[in-house]
């Protein structure tokens, strides 16, 4: 991810923040899947290693934040570097909220298999959308240890492809909630399972949106695709 600077010490601390990083994206990837696992199967031993790695997940942020800390008060960074930190310590945030997601999602597995929902509600059809969630976290952290703003680019119009897919997926609880009264309550536990799904998309964005700050200087939340490939290009 790091460029060479003239201190070597400045260069090793960067380099072990950033594979911090990945290993925290790595952890909150294994949550994401495990927690897919559980729905699909209704498997309360996965839903519980899902939450049980909550607290890992919580000290990772806590110490990389920390070491951030540290390496901007002794360092002093230039105004690129400085750019590269912030933006480090705001992907760190975005990775510890996916891993609340999925956190999320295990807790309402648990909730539907002790109130013994119907298993007759489309809760498989929620891996389309995981798959691509997860996927484009994996994208976002790849893009962002190259810092490639054409990767990045990409993973921004990815996204609307989950939003479309969650959208459709409202449109069948709707229905199964209109057909049968009995649906109800378990087709909210699944509207708030896909919404959480979502939401893992959104911070995959948002981590492709740091890449863009970090290698061209610009702030590119709330703006157009059409304005972003500009500012790419």
């Amino acid at each position: 991810m790091t460029e060479k600077h003239l201190s070597s010490q400045f260069d090793s601390e960067l380099s072990a923040v950033s594979t911090r990083v990945m290993e925290l994206g790595g952890l909150v990837e294994s949550q994401i899947r495990q927690a897919i696992y559980a729905l699909s199967q209704f498997s309360v031993d996965v839903a519980n290693q899902v939450t049980a790695a909550e607290a890992r997940v919580n000290a990772m942020e806590v110490e990389i934040d920390r070491d951030l800390s540290s390496i901007i008060a002794r360092r002093q960074p230039t105004a690129r570097d400085l750019r590269l930190l912030i933006a480090i310590s705001k992907t760190t945030a975005n990775l510890e909220r996916v891993g609340d997601e999925a956190e999320k999602i295990a807790r309402m597995v648990l909730s539907i298999i002790q109130s013994g929902a119907p298993r007759s509600l489309p809760s498989l059809e929620l891996r389309v959308a995981s798959d691509m969630a997860s996927g484009l976290l994996r994208k976002a952290l790849d893009a962002f240890a190259r810092l490639d703003t054409t990767a990045a680019l990409a993973i921004l119009k990815e996204d609307d492809l989950i939003d479309q897919e969650f959208d459709g997926f409202v449109r069948k609880l709707i229905t199964y909630m209109m057909e049968d009264p009995r649906m109800i309550s378990p087709s909210l536990d699944l509207l708030f399972l896909a919404k959480a799904i979502e939401r893992i998309g959104d911070h995959a964005k948002n981590i492709a949106e740091l890449i863009i700050y970090i290698v061209k200087g610009a702030d590119v939340r709330h703006t157009s695709i059409d304005q972003i490939e500009s500012v790419v290009k």
